[in-house]
């Protein structure tokens, strides 16, 4: 699986844990490792989720304002899911084996 933003390569792995959540549609989790953590910037918003505990998140500023919060994790995730500590999962669209970042609410095409 490869991530790209305004032609960069945000992340690249073949080690993408998929989880699926009653109701939702499968979303991917990354290792921290196949990320490019440079082009991530912390933000200061935070959610909290009741069968994985709290939530981080990260923008990517080189992907404009459509990229804000599009990345986040869960850094210390309840037992169930512990699977996922370490892993990123990235607000993604996909067509076949391409990859594009999408805010909540905008149209994006890989």
């Amino acid at each position: 699986m490869r991530v790209t933003v305004a032609g960069r390569t945000v992340a690249e792995s073949t080690r993408a844990l998929r989880l699926e959540e009653k109701g939702y549609p499968p979303v991917y989790y990354l290792p921290r490792d196949d990320a490019d953590m440079s082009l991530l910037v912390r933000t200061r918003h935070y959610t909290y989720c009741p069968y994985k505990g709290d939530c981080t998140y990260y923008s990517i500023p080189n992907g404009g304002s459509k990229s804000e919060y599009v990345v986040w994790t869960y850094e210390k995730p309840y037992e169930a899911v512990a699977d996922i500590k370490e892993h990123l999962e990235l607000n993604i669209q996909s067509t076949k084996d391409q990859f594009a970042i999408c805010s909540y609410g905008v149209a994006c095409s890989p």
